[in-house]
């Protein structure tokens, strides 16, 4: 399979995106998001198209994303007037809320991979180790010594693939009782020098 990595997110694949991102992160910000079509919806407008390095196939065909965060923003944080487009004031309001308890200090000593998935069918095929390589030399680019991520406990399969990729966790946070919002306990922080 021909597989391409590039810097930025073609505009044709912000639907395939924003389903990937959902089908990734959607058990874990499903009661926040949800419903499905509405979570869909905000996605594509929160999208941040130039935060993200992509895997397309040899049609364009959107295989798989790794966001990154910028001082700016991250690739699927939005604002809160996205939110309230989707969800209305109120809506959007304790959905931010909520969102907020969940995020972390702006990272300046290292670069912040916000989100890494791969299509079901492409997995087991190395694209996420590919997306992982270019976001270290994107890293690496940008003049960050390191990268550092965020993985939750239940999610042994990505906790697996970061570690044979050099990534060693720093720190564990519990998450208290927003383990009954998010549907996990835990969140591993993982760093990989560059």
């Amino acid at each position: 399979m021909t597989v391409t990595i590039r810097s930025g997110l073609p505009e044709d694949q912000r639907a395939a995106a924003a389903r990937l991102y959902w089908q990734a992160f959607g058990p874990k910000l499903g009661r926040v998001l949800g419903p499905d079509e509405r979570a869909l919806r905000f996605l594509s407008r929160a999208i941040c198209a130039e935060r993200c390095l992509v895997a397309l196939d040899g049609r364009g065909g959107l295989l798989g994303l790794a966001g990154f965060r910028t001082r700016d923003g991250g690739f699927a944080g939005g604002t809160s007037a996205d939110l309230d487009a989707v969800y209305g004031r109120f809506g959007g309001w304790w959905r931010l809320w909520v969102l907020h308890l969940l995020s972390d200090e702006a990272e300046t000593e290292r670069f912040l991979l916000d989100g890494l998935c791969v299509l079901p069918e492409a997995r087991g095929q190395g694209i996420g180790t590919r997306l992982l390589d270019a976001i270290c030399a994107e890293a690496r680019r940008r003049g960050f010594p390191a990268v550092r991520l965020d993985v939750i406990d239940s999610n042994p399969r990505a906790i697996a693939l970061y570690h044979r990729q050099g990534f060693v966790t720093q720190a564990t946070a519990r998450i208290g009782p927003l383990r009954w919002i998010f549907g996990f306990r835990a969140s591993h922080r993982m760093v990989r020098p560059v």
